[in-house]
């Protein structure tokens, strides 16, 4: 009796688990909160689906794989972007790289706290993201979609350093991200040591 009531509630505890882990999906088809711990502060992101549903898609599965945990705010540019999105462990980084999705349309503008994904062209998207840190509208009719929002710690994205520009790492289309695929953390913490830590992302409750 014992051994049947142990496995009843065994059986109950894992479908509940089950069930749990399938509930945070429901929230991707609205509006959901992201909370971003970083070694200068925290900050939280809010999702739109209805602004561009496949790279709202595309976070939410990005974030609920721990993809950016322990990642590293690779490319700051004053009064520009702050660029983040390649895996800390190359591996992972390379598993995801070509994963890409289809655009979506512009139907909000790039300015200021909003977020993107960076590009090299149609249908390239994938897991690498900016923050606008000015009003960067001229990006809209080049294709950039924003998907969501700095709703609270804008001040932290601000604080994030800047000092090596574009030289750790850069943007997409500047030739000089391999070394994040190949080594991850252990080539920018080398040679770029006083960049900002993406240590944790993680869903907010409703």
């Amino acid at each position: 009796m014992r051994r049947c009531l142990l496995f009843c509630l065994l059986l109950f505890a894992s479908t509940n688990r089950a069930v749990s882990a399938a509930e945070p999906a429901a929230s991707a088809a609205g509006v959901f909160r992201v909370k971003i711990e970083t070694s200068a502060g925290a900050f939280v992101i809010e999702a739109h689906r209805d602004w561009a549903p496949h790279g709202v898609e595309r976070f939410h599965e990005l974030v609920r794989a721990g993809y950016f945990d322990d990642s590293r705010f690779f490319r700051i540019v004053p009064g520009f972007i702050a660029q983040f999105g390649i895996a800390g462990d190359p591996k992972v980084a390379t598993a995801w790289r070509n994963r890409t999705i289809p655009d979506d349309p512009v139907v909000q503008h790039n300015q200021r706290g909003y977020m993107s994904y960076a590009m090299t062209g149609p249908d390239t998207r994938s897991t690498q993201i900016y923050i606008n840190l000015a009003d960067n509208s001229r990006l809209d009719a080049q294709g950039f979609a924003p998907f969501a929002k700095v709703v609270e710690g804008m001040e932290v994205v601000d604080k994030l350093y800047s000092g090596y520009g574009e030289n750790s790492g850069g943007g997409m289309r500047a030739g000089k991200q391999q070394k994040m695929f190949e080594e991850g953390n252990a080539w920018l913490d080398r040679e770029f040591p006083r960049l900002d830590k993406l240590m944790r992302a993680t869903m907010v409750k409703p």
